[in-house]
């Protein structure tokens, strides 16, 4: 009986890997359309990982960090977490609402700009699960936070921790003719959504 990450086996684990790449595919497409020129995408990175590594990938607990948390709901229950470096930040932003980048402050709308970002990778990501699984799956109005890494990490952590320290961690490195961008996503399934998504996999 699976009762925490630390129990996955192999098999389950390729499962959670392909539901990463599915979305980042997903994800590519979105941005896209929101930035108005084709954007490709490497190979991602999907590991399933522990907290420590995870902000260590997102340069150590103080690194000062963008974030958007969306919850999912339904047949499926857990967190979504889009996170960008400051300067990625600042650069896909001035991109968005055509700033040339002298301004470096994060304003308001370059915030919101980042939420709605924040928004469609979270959805694209919950797609890929309804659509390999048939779960009926909700998401909730994204949060947007500026912290360092360590503080924006305690929040599944805190939420999450009781039943295990892994998380679902993906880089994802985005590229255009003329930009590119680097950002990760953390994902975190409740223990009986896992248990659904495996046995709705065969799995």
């Amino acid at each position: 009986m699976l009762e925490n990450y630390e129990q996955l086996n192999d098999a389950q684990i390729d499962v959670l890997k392909e539901i990463g790449n599915i979305g980042a595919g997903n994800a590519a497409t979105a941005l896209s359309l929101l930035l108005n020129e084709k954007v490709s995408i490497s190979l991602p990175k999907v590991r399933l990982t522990d907290f420590d590594t995870a902000i260590s990938a997102l340069g150590g607990t103080e690194a000062m960090t963008v974030g958007v948390l969306v919850n999912f709901s339904g047949e499926a229950n857990g967190i979504i977490m889009f996170l960008l470096d400051m300067e990625d930040a600042k650069s896909i932003t001035n991109i968005l609402v055509q700033e040339d980048g002298h301004e470096d402050e994060l304003n308001e709308l370059k915030l919101s700009a980042i939420q709605e970002i924040g928004n469609i990778l979270g959805s694209s990501y919950i797609n890929s699960i309804s659509a390999l699984t048939g779960l009926s799956i909700g998401i909730s109005i994204p949060y947007t936070a500026i912290d360092m890494a360590g503080a924006l990490m305690s929040v599944p952590i805190i939420e999450f921790g009781a039943v295990g320290d892994k998380v679902m961690f993906i880089e994802e490195n985005f590229s255009s003719d003329t930009h590119s961008l680097i950002s990760h996503i953390v994902m975190f399934a409740e223990i009986d959504t896992l248990k659904t998504m495996m046995e709705r996999l065969g799995i």
